[in-house]
């Protein structure tokens, strides 16, 4: 197999990415399903392909934040290579499409064997531990606004494309602010001419416009993943 379309595996050497492969079934993931939710047994991998994840953290029960997501540029799964069965977080597909699927028991059996895959995966945790961090930072001191343009190119590096479709509900969800703000911000993108937006469909119309009107945040995450993954 020439390539695995999802960046991690494609780095792999030839024999490690094809052993590993051998293991996993392609899957499409379905826009709104829960793969995992906190405090429940990790009993997949995904590496998605032309889809992508959200990773959510709840917040005294009452609602969620986004903290990263997952698209062929990385994996889900990963506190079973630190040798923890558990995950913490709530996810949740957030663009439908293909993704390689692997069981929590042949991908830990792969970890012992491949050192090759070992070694990516751990500076595929240390961005995502950046990426974790830099959330952090862009929710307590970035405008809606400016988090808002950083969410819709993040998704459209993942997504492939420049068009997608979110409801104002769900953006709220992901930037953990009312449904108010969202629509405010998104308005004033709009009447930017940075992006087109009606009933749920985002056409994305200025990309350097918008990287300009989003936070440092989006930059510093881009970097990341080029110094320290080459993508």
């Amino acid at each position: 197999m020439s390539s695995a379309e999802n960046r991690l595996l494609d780095a792999l050497p030839r024999e490690d990415r094809q052993q590993l492969m051998s293991g996993c079934e392609q899957v499409d993931l379905v826009l709104g399903n829960i793969l995992c939710e906190p405090g429940e047994t990790i009993r997949h991998v995904y590496f998605p392909t032309d889809s992508f994840i959200s990773l959510m953290t709840p917040i005294d029960g009452h609602g969620s934040l986004e903290v990263a997501l997952v698209g062929s540029e990385g994996m889900y799964g990963i506190p079973l290579m630190l040798g923890v069965d558990v995950s913490p977080l709530h996810v949740v597909v957030q663009g439908a499409g293909p993704a390689w699927r692997m069981d929590a028991e042949g991908f830990q059996r792969e970890l012992k064997r491949s050192v090759a895959l070992l070694q990516e995966l751990n500076r595929y945790l240390y961005v995502l531990m950046s990426q974790l961090a830099q959330t952090a930072a862009c929710t307590r001191f970035h405008v809606v606004e400016e988090r808002l343009a950083r969410w819709l190119l993040m998704t459209r590096d993942r997504a492939h494309s420049e068009e997608f479709h979110i409801t104002h509900e769900f953006l709220a969800h992901m930037l953990g602010v009312r449904r108010v703000g969202v629509t405010k911000a998104a308005g004033s993108l709009q009447k930017k001419k940075l992006i087109s937006y009606s009933r749920g469909d985002i056409k994305i119309r200025d990309i350097a416009g918008l990287e300009a009107a989003s936070c440092t945040c989006y930059r510093a995450d881009k970097e990341t993943y080029e110094r320290i993954l080459h993508c």
